[in-house]
């Protein structure tokens, strides 16, 4: 089996019986037809990704449609040729299908390749496909692990090289309330910042139950919100987009360290797979300035709250609210944007006038500090920064490896008397 460096340097990838090759055709330029995408994942956010990237001009047209089960990836081809008949071109041959879509969809001959499947693949489609010199738009999280995290490094610098789009869905970033409020922090609104305190608690989400018939792995894919082998756990998932926020309200700052505790209370059924159902991290800056704490739950029956809380020296900003009080009080006035139709719109923008949008100052730090306090909670112990990044964590199966012609085997199985799926137990669990 090859390894992940090896893999990655091989210069073509045999993808239903095409060659994709490093050099590739010059993608769409500026006045110059037609923009043609590939979708990567055709459930809910990988089609909504899709439509608003449609929705952004009649140049937009979906060429290819790939997703591990082919039923779903015919279904969602056919959900979007109904609202854009004239834009959805896929015929049956650009489906495609098993852990090796992706490389179907990069070959078919798209300018733009969607990525938002399961996020342990993220950062390795990124960079095929950028190999094979397509602009990317990836769903976050945009890795799961320092394995991943290596790779999206590499992304990111082949996407400087090669002059390509490769934005991440951290859609918050293009929204406008956002962008006041954090212009106003960075301006001092609020002093000296203090303390962050972070909050994404709800209920399980993407629980899909059993069909029956399937495969244990198929299983585990069709539930890929509940196994941290394939979504890294709801730190990476869901409090990914507040901890971005707040990388991007310190202009960058990264902590030294990490500590966090976390596991699983009340949703232990089958249905809810391997992941914790509570998380807590608190990271720490260098010389102690200040600490940022952050806490996110997956349990039914509890008290919701998605907020963001930064408390300075002259004031506090509720990052939700999108609203200063203290010395310097203010409010946002406009109409408060989620950001993923925006996203859409500024990426098709800048191809249409040649131009490179791109994440490449916030992509990895923000995802390096969710995959940070992730494994600080499933631990228990005080994890380093770079200890972490430059370690060998790699949730297994590798994604390359999923891509071998021999059987993948799912890294964990239910226990044949409880039906529920071992997790990692803190102070006992050792990743490198």
């Amino acid at each position: 089996m090859p390894n992940r460096r090896q893999f990655l340097k091989v210069a073509a990838v045999v993808a239903a019986g095409q060659t994709l090759a490093v050099n590739v055709p010059r993608v769409h330029a500026a006045g110059n037809g037609i923009i043609k995408i590939g979708l990567i994942g055709s459930g809910g956010r990988g089609l909504g990704a899709a439509n608003q990237a449609l929705a952004t001009g009649k140049d937009v047209k979906l060429v290819a449609v790939g997703d591990y089960f082919k039923d779903r990836a015919a279904n969602g081809t056919n959900a979007l040729k109904k609202q854009f008949s004239e834009q959805v071109d896929v015929p049956a041959d650009k489906i495609f299908d098993g852990f090796k879509n992706a490389q179907g969809v990069i070959a078919s001959g798209a300018d733009v390749i969607l990525i938002a499947c399961a996020a342990k693949f993220h950062p390795i489609y990124s960079l095929l496909a950028l190999q094979a010199g397509k602009h990317v738009f990836c769903e976050k999280p945009n890795a799961i692990d320092a394995n991943g995290l290596q790779t999206l490094t590499e992304a990111v610098k082949l996407a400087k090289e090669k002059n390509l789009c490769f934005l991440s869905g951290l859609m918050s970033r293009f929204a406008p309330q956002y962008q006041q409020l954090f212009a106003k922090i960075q301006d001092g609104a609020i002093g000296d910042i203090k303390s962050i305190h972070s909050n994404y608690l709800r209920a399980p989400y993407g629980v899909r139950g059993y069909p029956q018939g399937m495969s244990e792995l198929d299983v585990q894919v069709y539930n890929q919100y509940m196994f941290s082998w394939l979504s890294g756990d709801d730190f990476t998932q869901s409090l990914v987009h507040n901890v971005d926020r707040m990388t991007w309200v310190l202009g960058g700052q990264v902590p030294s360290h990490a500590f966090g505790m976390g596991g699983r209370s009340s949703m232990t059924d089958r249905q809810f797979g391997n992941v914790f159902d509570h998380h807590a991290a608190a990271f720490v800056y260098p010389g102690d300035a200040f600490h940022f704490q952050a806490y996110c739950r997956t349990t039914t029956g509890c008290y919701n709250n998605e907020v963001d809380t930064i408390i300075g020296t002259k004031g506090t900003a509720y990052v939700g609210q999108a609203k200063i009080t203290g010395e310097n009080p203010w409010h946002f006035e406009g109409q408060k944007l989620g950001g993923h139709a925006e996203e859409q719109v500024a990426l098709f923008n800048a191809i249409r006038k040649g131009e490179r949008l791109h994440s490449d100052d916030y992509i990895v730090k923000s995802t390096q500090l969710a995959i940070l306090g992730q494994v600080a909670a499933y631990t228990g112990r005080v994890v380093g920064w770079d200890e972490m990044y430059n370690s060998n964590f790699a949730f297994k199966p590798l994604p390359e490896e999923c891509f071998a012609d021999a059987p993948v085997q799912p890294p964990i199985v239910p226990d044949p008397k409880t039906g529920s799926y071992p997790v990692p137990i803190p102070g006992q669990v050792k990743f490198w």
